[in-house]
């Protein structure tokens, strides 16, 4: 029973039973609606260029600017909107919307299934990927400020959305196992929007879980993620030419392994608990790529090979039922980057980008959040940024269960 019930857990999102169940009344249709408010003040140093070191990352090319990262002092985050319903016996919807200084950014908005029978649903939209662990949550979700170096490496700071549908299985066993495919549009890092027929991006996931006693549960997982690029814009040093614009065309491939623990004193998390989480990847890209100046004069193309790969460790003990506290080590390998005759002169970083963080917070309830966060930073060469981060999040309005 406590197997099913950590199964019941797992797939929160797709509780079926519940979902199936035929709505009446006056506010049948009226949407569950919640606000997320997230804000903080940074305290780091001044960088230019803030990048991950030997790494090419969603936001290389945008100068620095990733996601409000190198702001200081006061800050706001993205506020988001979430809505959500059953929209009949068959299907549930939800959409989360983004908001942040005039710009509107439609993060996830998708359907699924409720009503399939047999462990299967369906999922399709727009909608944050189901491979790895820490990839389909939300940033008030986070158990630290920042994701993980890993998935900002892999797909930046909010993991990898794309445009498409996803299945899953889930087996009819006492221990949990998930099976999960998608094909998406893959318009997204490390991907780019090719706009043609098929699917751009394919991914394959598969989960297993269970209790262990009272107190005790665990999940692990296996995921797979390919996607092609198009003219996919970053720049690099060159000695001879100065900063150099690349666009790489190509295949870009991930292997992702997870594993999860928590601990609460007979399966009750309200007054102590501890999660432990763990993830690693390993990504290979294969493809050309195409150099120009600053002037946009070509200085050639080249076969571009690059295998690379990371992981972190974490942990976070709630040790009464208001205040937490966690650690977390990350750890990146910039691994080997081939580019052919290299006519542009084009500089490869090589680099063991590493950060330790550590948080505390105390959460006044489930819907209100204050976090002091300390973290040394060593993700660029050369460079110790000694972080501290006072941020807070704030729930209004009804929230679903977040899963496992």
């Amino acid at each position: 029973m406590q197997s099913r019930l950590l199964a019941a857990a797992l797939v929160c999102a797709c509780a079926w039973p519940d979902a199936a169940l035929p709505q009446t009344g006056a506010n049948a249709f009226n949407p569950e609606v919640s606000l997320i408010l997230q804000g903080a003040y940074k305290h780091r140093k001044s960088i230019d260029e803030r990048h991950i070191g030997g790494f090419v990352t969603a936001d290389h090319h945008h100068d620095g600017d990733d996601h409000g990262d190198d702001k200081r002092g006061f800050v706001l985050d993205h506020s988001e909107l979430v809505l959500g319903a059953n929209i009949d016996p068959y299907f549930r919807g939800q959409a989360t919307i983004a908001v942040l200084d005039g710009e509107v950014e439609l993060e996830e908005a998708w359907f699924q299934s409720t009503s399939l029978g047999h462990g299967v649903g369906l999922k399709a939209g727009r909608f944050l990927s189901g491979i790895g662990y820490a990839n389909e949550q939300h940033q008030h979700q986070w158990d630290f400020y920042e994701q993980p170096l890993m998935y900002k490496a892999l797909f930046g700071e909010h993991g990898y959305t794309h445009d498409g549908v996803q299945l899953k299985w889930v087996a009819p066993l006492a221990t949990f196992l998930e099976f999960g495919v998608e094909l998406g549009r893959g318009q997204n890092f490390p991907g780019t929007d090719r706009n043609t027929n098929g699917a751009n991006s394919r991914a394959l996931f598969a989960h297993v879980g269970d209790d262990i006693g009272a107190s005790h549960s665990w999940r692990a997982g296996l995921s797979w993620l390919h996607t092609r690029a198009e003219a996919r814009e970053n720049h690099f040093e060159s000695d001879t030419y100065g900063e150099v614009h690349g666009a790489f065309t190509g295949r870009s491939r991930a292997w992702l392994a997870d594993f999860v623990y928590k601990w609460s004193p007979d399966g009750n998390p309200a007054q102590r608990n501890f999660k432990f989480q763990a993830e690693y990847f390993q990504r290979r890209e294969s493809g050309d790529l195409a150099a120009e100046d600053e002037n946009e004069t070509p200085l050639g193309e080249n076969p571009y090979r690059t295998r690379q790969s990371g992981f972190y460790l974490a942990g976070v003990y709630q040790f009464t039922p208001n205040w937490r506290a966690g650690l977390r080590y990350d750890r990146l390998n910039s691994g080997s980057q081939r580019l052919g005759d290299n006519p542009a002169d084009i500089e490869i970083e090589h680099d063991h980008p590493h950060r330790l963080t550590a948080m505390v917070d105390y959460n006044w309830s489930e819907f209100s959040r204050l976090r002091l966060q300390f973290a040394r930073d060593r993700a660029m060469p050369g460079i110790t940024d000694n972080q501290i981060t006072l941020q807070y999040v704030m729930s209004l309005g009804s929230h679903g269960a977040h899963k496992f």
